[in-house]
């Protein structure tokens, strides 16, 4: 490098620092928490690049090269956590809480819960997020949320702090009318069109690994990206629909579910990184 590190434009490095996370310029622009137009950033950028003397990232695909990987693990722990920092000195991370769940979860079980959460912090300050398991995970690593609400089927992610909350069994929804065939779930795949979420859905994957083992082949006919979506479906004829047994949910009276006893159960759990805070607690 032809410069030494006292010569180098901070702002510079903040715009390399966004691109570098974000995984292109354009991403950045998207994501980056004050405004700057595209071309300002490439330019920033590129004056970068050229006081440090060598590429940074390869732009289409997008690639950090070694230089920008080792500018990037330097300066990602200072500019991701300055946000932090800022609420600590603020006092406001006494008071926010960065929150990141399913929109079902976000409607129906959390607004209680805050009305409690409030009691204790009377200044209580609030981002709610509707996001996906996988979304949610990403936004944690980043430290831009201080907790999640997801579904797992498996065991937590490595590095993060975990608590079950709840474990649902899993159900098929019926209409009213229909009987259960002595085979059981194999009578009914090879008679009903399946309704459900897409494969990558936490719920869907235990289904079909509960599929697998059993040797039943039961394509998805209808596929909808949410569980209220698949209780309308069945509701209107189009088939039999995965869900699970919401005891505090009533279902159409068209409607009725069909527990999957030897089927592992749905867990729904919080997730967190480092040291849970009072308010995360």
């Amino acid at each position: 490098m032809n410069t030494s590190p006292t010569d180098l434009n901070l702002h510079h490095v903040e715009l390399f620092y966004h691109v570098a996370r974000a995984g292109g310029i354009t991403a950045a622009v998207r994501s980056m928490p004050y405004g700057i137009q595209q071309p300002a950033v490439s330019g920033q950028v590129a004056s970068l690049e050229k006081e440090l003397g060598t590429k940074l990232f390869h732009r289409r695909p997008f690639q950090l090269t070694p230089a920008g990987q080792e500018l990037y693990d330097f300066c990602a722990p200072f500019f991701s956590g300055l946000g932090k920092v800022a609420d600590q000195i603020s006092g406001r991370s006494d008071r926010q809480l960065r929150l990141a769940a399913p929109a079902t979860i976000l409607r129906e079980h959390l607004p209680s819960c805050l009305v409690m959460l409030r009691e204790t912090y009377p200044d209580l300050e609030l981002q709610l997020l509707d996001r996906t398991r996988n979304a949610s995970i990403e936004l944690l690593e980043r430290e831009e949320l201080d907790l999640a609400f997801v579904e797992l089927s498996g065991d937590p992610p490595q590095g993060f702090g975990c608590r079950i909350l709840r474990e649902i069994p899993l159900a098929l929804y019926l209409p009213a009318t229909c009987k259960i065939p002595k085979s059981g779930i194999q009578g009914l795949a090879k008679n009903f069109p399946l309704i459900r979420q897409p494969a990558t859905n936490q719920l869907s994957q235990l289904f079909s690994n509960g599929l697998a083992k059993r040797n039943i082949d039961w394509p998805t006919k209808i596929e909808v990206t949410m569980l209220d979506l698949v209780i309308t479906y069945v509701k209107n004829g189009f088939g039999i629909g995965l869900g699970i047994m919401q005891p505090d949910t009533q279902l159409p009276e068209e409607i009725r579910a069909y527990q999957l006893k030897d089927f592992p159960p749905l867990k729904i759990a919080a997730l967190w990184r480092g040291k849970a805070t009072p308010m995360v607690e």
